[in-house]
């Protein structure tokens, strides 16, 4: 039936619009949602920590309102969850499970919300739980983990609004997105999307409340102490930004393919549909928006270089919305077919189900798979390395890694091999240095091989030679090599800004 809107007054009960929505599909979600919980906490321990979240963990121990190329809300979870579970990849990944079975969960109400009965509920949650993106992102703790799990709420909150017109609505949108606000700043992309989307093509009539500054405020206020902290020092994250624009050149040529291959292949007509039935269904008109504020951040994100899992969310909701006119003309084996077959490719391209050594193929397709692999190797042959200083001179010595990755690793497995904390200009580990001027001994330096930058700032370095992670894989550890130098030219204080990098 169609749902009719009506202005900004709160629904009495046994109103029609509220009468229309479907009741949710508890059983099916959770069954999916808990199939989901346990093959993520079934492989979270292997392979090993992803770089990121090893410098997520020495953010977290350095605890701030804001860090160069982040909020702190991802430190903070590292930090809450190793503490409460301990220190091993399996700990530390249970909030990513959590958070993208949470996603998934979202992504069937959303279904429910443009008028999805239980089997649109139980597919959209199905279609979710095996894309590239969730599966991914469940398997690690990443800023991108929270943040597509905020977009959806507020996707969700959002439609609320626009279907039964309750300006009170904004209060708990505000609450989203300035929690959100302090996980990545990037969230601003979406809401200044969805609202421009929302002056395009309506319906308008949702702006004349009194709850939406208040919603307004609600968010200021809570993102305001990462906001602060912001612009006090000079907006580093636009820096970074600004960075990952100037290299997009590949991200810009990809973004499309990268759409399809990160959610399936097999979703594609999914998702296409969606976004018609968003435009086109009388039913849903009040939806209309999803698909414009949808091309407007693809616009974007295609015109500075950004990543292709920024517009992902948005296209979940395209996602949630295209299961009912597919599984209207699809026959149930084939929905099922196209939902194992997504479920079994991309969880051996995101899901660290093959041995490290047999790691090569979905690397390739998803290099984050590599980035986990050889860190206790790495900093063993880094031990191998400082134990070639001589002795004497170890307490006056420094370890300089030229990336926050292989500094972080050196934090969790150095105390392992008796090495000291690890120094680095990259990121916020430049604001953790520099090395105290006493430490006028040897510099064992960690670079890639290609960087000339880092060693001409040393004399007398000689080569010890590349690292070693013990397999045969790609990826950035592996492209390194180690130094050993005489000590800093000029106190550590002096030259540290030379060696700030992003």
């Amino acid at each position: 039936m169609a749902i009719e809107r009506s202005d900004t007054k709160l629904p009495e009960a046994g109103d029609s619009r509220l009468r229309g929505l479907p009741s949710v599909a508890v059983g099916p979600i959770a069954a999916v949602a808990g199939s989901l919980a346990v093959v993520l906490t079934a492989l979270s321990g292997r392979y090993g920590f992803h770089r990121d979240e090893l410098y997520f963990m020495v953010a977290g121990d350095h605890p701030d309102w804001g860090y160069v190329d982040q909020p702190p809300l991802t430190p903070l979870l590292a930090r809450a969850s190793t503490a409460l579970l301990g220190d091993s990849p399996a700990a530390l990944r249970a909030v990513a499970t959590i958070l993208c079975v949470a996603a998934v969960v979202t992504v069937a109400l959303i279904a429910r919300e443009l008028g999805g009965d239980r089997r649109v509920q139980s597919v959209a949650a199905g279609c979710a739980a095996t894309s590239a993106i969730v599966l991914g992102l469940g398997h690690l703790l990443a800023t991108a983990t929270f943040d597509m799990l905020a977009w959806l709420v507020i996707s969700l909150l959002v439609l609320r609004l626009l279907r039964t017109g309750d300006g009170r609505w904004f209060v708990a949108i505000g609450v989203a997105v300035g929690v959100g606000m302090e996980n990545k700043q990037l969230l601003g992309l979406l809401v200044a999307t969805l609202f421009l989307a929302l002056l395009l093509v309506g319906p308008r009539d949702v702006l004349r409340t009194r709850w939406l500054p208040i919603g307004a405020l609600i968010a200021v206020v809570i993102a305001a102490p990462n906001l602060i902290w912001s612009a006090a020092n000079g907006w580093p994250q636009f820096a970074v930004a600004a960075g990952i624009s100037e290299d997009g050149a590949d991200d810009r040529t990809m973004l499309f393919p990268l759409l399809i291959v990160q959610l399936s292949p097999l979703f594609f007509p999914i998702w296409v549909a969606g976004l018609i039935r968003l435009w086109r269904d009388p039913s849903i008109r009040w939806a209309r928006l999803i698909p414009v504020a949808t091309v407007l951040l693809f616009t974007v994100v295609q015109f500075t270089g950004g990543k292709a899992y920024y517009v992902l969310p948005l296209l979940m909701v395209s996602l949630a919305a295209g299961v009912a006119p597919v599984v209207g003309w699809a026959r149930p084996r084939l929905l099922v077919a196209a939902i194992a077959v997504a479920a079994a490719v991309n969880v051996v391209i995101g899901l660290p189900v093959l041995p490290p050594a047999a790691a090569g193929f979905p690397n390739a397709l998803n290099a984050e798979v590599g980035e986990q692999i050889g860190w206790p190797e790495f900093v063993s042959s880094v031990a191998d390395a400082w134990n070639q200083i001589p002795e004497a001179d170890r307490a006056r010595a420094v370890i300089l890694a030229q990336n926050y990755g292989e500094a972080a690793a050196i934090a969790r497995y150095g105390p392992d091999h008796g090495l000291p904390a690890a120094y680095s200009g990259h990121m916020s580990y430049a604001d953790w240095g520099p090395p105290p001027d006493s430490a006028d001994g040897p510099v064992l330096l960690v670079h890639a091989a290609e960087n000339r930058r880092i060693p001409a700032r040393f004399t007398d370095c000689r080569l010890v030679g590349p690292v070693d992670i013990g397999y045969d894989i790609d990826n950035q550890v592996s492209e390194n090599v180690i130094r050993i130098c005489g000590a800093a030219p000029v106190t550590w204080s002096a030259l540290w800004p030379s060696l700030r990098h992003s």
